[in-house]
């Protein structure tokens, strides 16, 4: 099987493209621009574009059984929902006429866990559950959810074709080079004081999503939706874990709320201006709230592999 891969030098892009030569199935990366730092492999194909138009898409396909959408726009100092739905919403409406010009019968499409709605460490979030607040105000979610609801519904209409949607948490691990979510770690690292909010999130290791995305060429379900998430956590827990991965000592202080919220009131007031910045009291309500998921689907019909944390911190920060 022939992949076409879209966001291969990103975090989780990187570390799909290495899984899938790993598992000698060839590959067209589609990048934007000239890259230096992906794998040599007589495997990989690159192909460099100046869009990813429909045209643009079809040519790099040309021989793909499969398509792997790991592109998409996260950046969330973004001031307006229109400035994420081109990557988030439009893009996956160009693959789905792509699949339908193309051979291509597989589409996985990556989402976030934050358009899922969130549980309890008791009572984690499952599937079935849509994106409650303060995500279900977050810009960045809402173009997320545009894009999977158009593809799954798409999905219920096909029959000899599948669409998959997968849904991360936070993915910590190697090849993470702009840093992505590792900065998060690097926010704390060997301080000795790390201030943070008292939320939680559902930490995984990327090269576990990785292995699920790969496995769902060839498993799960068209028309579903998959959490790839792992250890549930408090930032307290998280830093704890950051602490050990390397080596060192660390007092945590949980920031009151009513800071917390102060600061995204500010970031709200800078946004009004026409200011870009990720502070905002959405933004900061993420960081409050504790989103936890069960990933039991993911491991039931995907295979999803479950690498302690600990080992992914030590993989980013590149410790043996």
């Amino acid at each position: 099987m022939k992949v076409l891969l879209l966001g291969a030098t990103g975090l989780l892009g990187r570390n799909v493209l290495e899984r899938l030569l790993d598992d000698g199935r060839r590959v067209t990366a589609v990048v934007r621009r000239e890259v230096n730092d992906l794998p040599t492999s007589d495997l990989l194909d690159i192909k460099v574009v100046s869009d990813m138009g429909r045209q643009s898409l079809v040519k790099a396909a040309a021989g793909c059984e499969a398509i792997i959408n790991c592109a998409g726009c996260t950046d969330i100092g973004l001031l307006h929902l229109d400035d994420y739905m081109p990557a988030n919403r439009d893009l996956c409406q160009t693959l789905l006429q792509v699949m339908m010009q193309c051979p291509v019968r597989t589409l996985i499409h990556v989402s976030t866990a934050n358009t899922v709605g969130g549980g309890t460490a008791d009572n984690p979030g499952t599937e079935d559950r849509e994106a409650a607040e303060p995500f279900a105000s977050s810009l960045y979610v809402q173009s997320k959810q545009a894009g999977e609801r158009l593809l799954l519904k798409a999905a219920n209409g096909l029959e000899d074709r599948r669409i998959i949607v997968v849904n991360p948490g936070f993915m910590i691990g190697a090849h993470d080079l702009k840093p992505s979510s590792g900065r998060m770690v690097d926010a704390g690292w060997r301080l000795p004081l790390m201030a943070a909010p008292g939320g939680g999130k559902s930490f995984v290791a990327v090269g576990d999503v990785a292995a699920a995305i790969v496995n769902a060429l060839t498993m799960g379900r068209s028309g579903e939706r998959y959490l790839l998430t792992g250890d549930n956590l408090t930032l307290r827990q998280f830093y704890a874990l950051c602490a050990e991965a390397g080596g060192y000592r660390q007092l945590f202080v949980t920031l009151p709320d009513w800071l917390t919220r102060t600061a995204g009131r500010l970031g709200d007031l800078l946004r009004g201006m026409g200011l870009r910045t990720s502070l905002s009291s959405v933004n900061v309500g993420l960081l409050m709230a504790r989103e936890y998921f069960s990933n039991a689907k993911a491991r039931a019909e995907l295979q999803m592999p479950q690498t302690p944390l600990v080992e992914a911190i030590k993989q980013y920060k590149g410790i043996q």
